[in-house]
C-alpha cells in the first residue's frame, strides 16, 4: 500500500507542463529518463566550411545567427555532443508574426522545414525580450539543446528537450520546456491580433506541422534558441572553440553577407 501511495504521489507531482496563456492550460504525463540513442552519423565539418550552403538554403534567415549556431554545433559535437546530422535554429530577435524557425539535414544539404514559433508568455508580446531557465517564469529559454524522446501529452505528440548551458536552459528537462503542435499557433490570427498566442516557456508549432517537424528532430538532434543577450553571448560555453568572441562572430558572418550581397549587385549591373 505504501509503495502503491508513492508511486501516485511522484505521478501527481509530474502533472505540469508547458502550456498556453492563449488556451486552456495542458497536462501532460513525464515519461521515464531519455536513453541516449547511439548515432551513426559521420563526424560533422567545421562551422565555417558549411556557413556558406546554409545561408543559401535559408536567404532570409540572419547569416550572423546561423553562423552562431553552426559555431556552437561544432563546438559541442567536439565535446561530445551526440552527432545527430540536423539543426533548427529560432532567431527570437524576431517577431512572433514572422516565420523564425529553421530546420536544417546538414548532411543531405537540405532546408526541411522554415515555421513560425510561440515564445513564452513571460517573454513579450509580439517580441520575446525576456528568457529565463526559472520554473514558474513562464519565459522562454536561450541556448544550445539537444532534443529526446517523444511522448503524447496534454498537448498530443511532443519532443523532450535537454539543455547545454549550464544555468541558462539546463532546466528544460525538469520545466517541461518541450516542442509540441497548439492550435494557438495560427499565422492568420496572429496577423489579426498583432501577436501569436504564447506557451509557458515551450517552442510550440502549428498543429499541421508539428508532428513532420518533431519526426525530423527527435533523439539527439540538436536545437539553437537565439536572442541579442549580451550576458548569454559573452558567457556560452559554446562559443568559444574557434578562438573567437559571439560578436566577432557574428560581426564576420554580416559582414560576409553584406559584402557578397554587393559583388553580386554589380556583377548583375
Amino acid at each position: 500500500m505504501i509503495r502503491n501511495f508513492f508511486t501516485a504521489f511522484v505521478l501527481a507531482a509530474a502533472f505540469t507542463a508547458c502550456s498556453s496563456t492563449d488556451s486552456r492550460p495542458d497536462v501532460q504525463v513525464t515519461p521515464g529518463p531519455h536513453a541516449p540513442v547511439a548515432s551513426t552519423a559521420a563526424p560533422a565539418a567545421p562551422a565555417d566550411a558549411v556557413l556558406e550552403q546554409v545561408r543559401r538554403l535559408a536567404p532570409d534567415a540572419d547569416p550572423g545567427v546561423l553562423a552562431l549556431a553552426l559555431e556552437a554545433r561544432a563546438c559541442a559535437l567536439r565535446n561530445g555532443a551526440a552527432r545527430g546530422t540536423r539543426l533548427a535554429v529560432i532567431d527570437y530577435s524576431r517577431p512572433s508574426t514572422d516565420k523564425r524557425l529553421w530546420v536544417f539535414d546538414l548532411e543531405r544539404k537540405a532546408l526541411l522545414h522554415t515555421e513560425h514559433v510561440a515564445h513564452g508568455r513571460g517573454s513579450g508580446e509580439n517580441f520575446a525580450r525576456s528568457f529565463s531557465n526559472r520554473d514558474g517564469s513562464h519565459q522562454t529559454s536561450l541556448g544550445l539543446f539537444t532534443t529526446a524522446e517523444t511522448y503524447d501529452g496534454g498537448n498530443g505528440y511532443s519532443l523532450r528537450m535537454d539543455g547545454l548551458e549550464p544555468g541558462v536552459n539546463d532546466a528544460a528537462r525538469d520545466r517541461l520546456i518541450v516542442m509540441h503542435g497548439a492550435p494557438y499557433v495560427d499565422p492568420a490570427q496572429a496577423l489579426r491580433q498583432g501577436r501569436l498566442g504564447r506557451s509557458y516557456g515551450c517552442p510550440a508549432l502549428r498543429p499541421q506541422v508539428a508532428r513532420a517537424v518533431i519526426d525530423t528532430l527527435k533523439h539527439d538532434q540538436l536545437l539553437f534558441a537565439y536572442y541579442p543577450d549580451d550576458a548569454w553571448l559573452a558567457g556560452s560555453r559554446w562559443f568559444g572553440c574557434s578562438g573567437r568572441s559571439a560578436r566577432d562572430i557574428l560581426a564576420a558572418a554580416r559582414g560576409d553577407a553584406a559584402g557578397a550581397a554587393s559583388s553580386q549587385a554589380v556583377a548583375a549591373r
